[in-house]
This record gives C-alpha cells, sequence and structure tokens, in this order.
C-alpha cells in the first residue's frame, strides 16, 4: 500500500435509490477525507448484472452531488473489473487455499438437517479435489483454528474464531465473482488506507481479511464501523417499516445542506455540541474515534427542526425560487395563484415552513376557490364548541358587516376584526381565521387576508356562518 494521503471509498451496491444509511456513510467517507487531506473515492459495487445499468448508476451519483459530495476519483465499476478478481480467484486455487464445490443450497441444507450441523456449510467438498464444472462453485478454505483480529476505530478490537467461520463461495457456479473478492482486490489495487461503512457489515471483515493476507496484500486498511440507523421504532431502518430512500426527502422540500447536517449528527457530535452548522465546518471538527458504537435514531422531528433554520436562514429570493419550483414540480395549478403574492408572503411562510412542501398547506386557502377538505363543518363545530355557541354566530356576522365597505389592507382588516372583538368583550381572531383559512393555524391572518378578493372573504364568512348549528 502506497504511504501519503488517507484514501477512503464509498462502495454501494445499486438499489434503484440511495438509502439515508448510505448517504451517512458517503458523508463520514468525505468528512474524514476533507479532515485528513485525503482522497474520496466512489466505487459501484455492479457485481450483479442485472443492477449494471446507467438508471441505477444514476440513482447513485445524483443524491450524492445534490449533497455537494463531490468524489475526488471515479466511479470506478466493479463489473468492468471481473477479469481483476477471477485472476485473483485463480491464484487462491492455484495455491490450494480454494476449491471447488458442486453441492446445491437443497444439498447443504438437507445434510445439516441430517447431523444437525449449525455452522452453514460443512466443507463437504473440501477435499474431494473436485475440477472445474458448469455447476460448480468455488469457496475458500477458512483456516480450522487462530484468530482474526479486525482494529476497529469505533469498535476497538473485535476478534473472530476462525474455526466458526465456514468456507465461504468466493465464485458463484455460473463464474461470477462475489463481492468479497472484489472488495479485497479493490481496495489492495486503489491503495485504500480506511474502509469506513455500516455496522451490518462488520460480520464480513474477517473474510475480507483472510481473503487479504492469503493473496499476500501487505497490511490491511483501517476499519470504522459506523452505528446502525434506527427509526422510532428502535428497529433498523428498512424501506418496508420507514421513510428511507434520500429522493423523498429531497421530494419533500429537505433542503441538501440540512440534509448533510443531520447526517453528519447521526452517530457523531462537536464537542461544543452547537448542531447546526455549515458542512465545512464539521469537516473540521470530525473524527472517527469520536464516533459512537451506539445506534443512531433517525429522527425525523429533528430533521425537519434543522431544516427549518436553513429556510429561514434563505434569502426571500431564493426561497420564493424554491417554493415556485415545487409548485411547478407537483403540478399544482391553483386557480388565483400570483407568483408577485408568494414573493410577499415568502417572509411569513420562511417562519412557518419546515419542508419546502409546506408552502401548498400554508398557501391553498389564498390561491384556491374552495377551503381544504379537511375544513368545513368539523373545524367550525370545534371553534363553536371552544368558545359558546352564541358567541360564534354575532362574531361571524359583525365581521361580515364590517368588511362590506372598508378600506382592504392588512391593517385595516386587523383593526376591524380587533373591534369585533371589543365590542362583544370576545377574542374574535380565531373563528374568523377559520371560517377564512381552514385551519385553525397557518400564516398570520390579515397580510394574506389582504390578496384575497372582498367577495371570495364575505363568501367564506357567510358560509362558515350557515354551517353553524
Amino acid at each position: 500500500m502506497n504511504a501519503g494521503s488517507p484514501r477512503v471509498r464509498f462502495a454501494p451496491a445499486p438499489s434503484g435509490y440511495l438509502h439515508v444509511g448510505s448517504a451517512r456513510s458517503a458523508l463520514f467517507n468525505w468528512l474524514f477525507a476533507k479532515n485528513s487531506g485525503g482522497v474520496f473515492i466512489l466505487r459501484i459495487e455492479d457485481t450483479n448484472a442485472e443492477l449494471a445499468a446507467p438508471e441505477y448508476y444514476d440513482a447513485i451519483t445524483e443524491p450524492l452531488k445534490w449533497l455537494g459530495l463531490e468524489w475526488d476519483e471515479g466511479p470506478y465499476f466493479q463489473s468492468e473489473r471481473r477479469d481483476l478478481y477471477l485472476d485473483a480467484i485463480d491464484m487462491l486455487l492455484q495455491s490450494g487455499k480454494a476449491y471447488f464445490c458442486n453441492c446445491s443450497r437443497e444439498q447443504i441444507d438437507q445434510r445439516n438437517k441430517e447431523t444437525r450441523f449449525q455452522g452453514g456449510y460443512d466443507g463437504y467438498c473440501r477435499d474431494r479435489n473436485l475440477e472445474e464444472t458448469p455447476t460448480a462453485s468455488v469457496r475458500f478454505r477458512t483456516p480450522d483454528e487462530g484468530l482474526i483480529q479486525v482494529i476497529d476505530l469505533i469498535r476497538g478490537e473485535v476478534t473472530f474464531d476462525n474455526a466458526e467461520l465456514e468456507d465461504f463461495v468466493i465464485r458463484r457456479a455460473n463464474g461470477t465473482p462475489v463481492f468479497l473478492v472484489a472488495n479485497a482486490v479493490d481496495d489492495a489495487d486503489m491503495n485504500i488506507t480506511h474502509v469506513i461503512r455500516g455496522e451490518d457489515l462488520l460480520n464480513t471483515t474477517p473474510k475480507v481479511l483472510l481473503l487479504w493476507e492469503s493473496l499476500d496484500y501487505g497490511v490491511p486498511p483501517i476499519y470504522a464501523h459506523l452505528p446502525l440507523l434506527v427509526g422510532d421504532d428502535r428497529k433498523k431502518l428498512s424501506k418496508r417499516r420507514h421513510s428511507v430512500a434520500l429522493g423523498d426527502f429531497k421530494d419533500e422540500g429537505i433542503l441538501p445542506e440540512a440534509m448533510v447536517n443531520y447526517l453528519a449528527l447521526l452517530g457523531w457530535g462537536p464537542t461544543d455540541e452547537k448542531e447546526i452548522r455549515p458542512i465545512e465546518e464539521i469537516a473540521t471538527l470530525f473524527s472517527l474515534e469520536s464516533v459512537n458504537k451506539a445506534p443512531a435514531f433517525f429522527d425525523i422531528k429533528k430533521l425537519n427542526h434543522i431544516n427549518s433554520h436553513y429556510i429561514a436562514a434563505m434569502s426571500t429570493e431564493v426561497f420564493a425560487d424554491e417554493a415556485s419550483r415545487y409548485i411547478n414540480k407537483i403540478g399544482w395549478k391553483p386557480p388565483h395563484f400570483d407568483m408577485s403574492t408568494l414573493e410577499a408572503l415568502t417572509p411569513f411562510l420562511q417562519q412557518r415552513a419546515t419542508r419546502v412542501s409546506d408552502v401548498v398547506p400554508l398557501l391553498d386557502w389564498v390561491f384556491e376557490d374552495d377551503l381544504p377538505q379537511e375544513t368545513d363543518e368539523k373545524e367550525i363545530n370545534k371553534m363553536v364548541k371552544a368558545m359558546g355557541a352564541e358567541l360564534v354566530p354575532d362574531i361571524l356576522e359583525e365581521a361580515i358587516g364590517r368588511l362590506q365597505d372598508c378600506q382592504w389592507d392588512a391593517e385595516t382588516l386587523s383593526k376591524e376584526i380587533r373591534e369585533v372583538g371589543d365590542e362583544l368583550n370576545t377574542k374574535s381572531q380565531v373563528p374568523v381565521r377559520i371560517a377564512v383559512t381552514g385551519r385553525r393555524t397557518g400564516l398570520p391572518l390579515f397580510e394574506p387576508m389582504a390578496y384575497l378578493s372582498r367577495e371570495l372573504v364575505l363568501r367564506r364568512l357567510q358560509t362558515a356562518r350557515s354551517n353553524l348549528r
């Protein structure tokens, strides 16, 4: 292995999307490289021919670009390096450290059932000296005794007993090499100094190290296995139970700066406990030794909280453009949409939005003719129950009267509705808000309301009044 700057690699397998756990692994590799003046390498583990296609590659590279995690070398494709792996397998066969096996999975399971062997593959073909056939796989001959130690910067020294490791497949019966061999060959060929990846791959590390030693590659890389990400059920994040695709968060309006900031906090944290800071600053503080080995909770609420800070810090012009792009992307075409109104209300949107997608439920009452579906009688009757049935009709009727011919601006509207409350000795804004916006919370009432036509506001107030029972 060459001396010099640290060299790290992010090596995902194509799957059609980038998992937030994989994105966190990519980020930690990138942070380590930036902090140490090292090299960040992108390598695609596409030994599965069905996934060796441009659309699967784009599903990896585009999210990384969106996050700003540009790689220094690559991408390298394992599908283009197959001959290197097959050469390494041939070397292992010639040295007697690998052998041909013609056992099917069904035959192995049947033997294990009969003998009650629970160690996986039972070594049936170890000493049969089989020749290569179209149905034969190649297995690595693991040592019968001894220990293999993994020096891990996060978990310390992890020891595996060789006797408990089965003779694992390194070349499938169809002739394709297994990723364990590809990893060992590529890490040696690319002079990888540190392997930073998820804890779920820790159990593959002794196998890779055995291959590394058998291929006489010299000093192996240093390992760092990152803590698992768990959801609110405290189970490992999975597509079946959780939102895990990075693209989904992007589509919902999570900003890339917020996402990388949050991902950096999953298992690591700065000593000053300041959580929201630019990624360049995080890189100067980052260290693998300070990563916690306990599972990291992927907290959607915290992600939204961090995102809201980045939204609030954006210029109004930039956020208005982001909101407009989102509206166009989802195909929302309300009858009264007006870009100048959106721009005018942007400061209020930035105060309340946790995601860019929040602009629709915050603005729908401004640009649509009808109120949100969840409103109607349900909200009106909640309001009646909270304030007393005898007050709400009077508030709405008085508001209708006052808004018939008053000046139409936010200051005047606020004054008129406040005087309704003064006159009736009650709070008047909540009934008017629910009647006009369809919700109890949201944007400030009067600034957006001034952009609605007088006719539309009066119609909503009258509809709310008639729905009271």
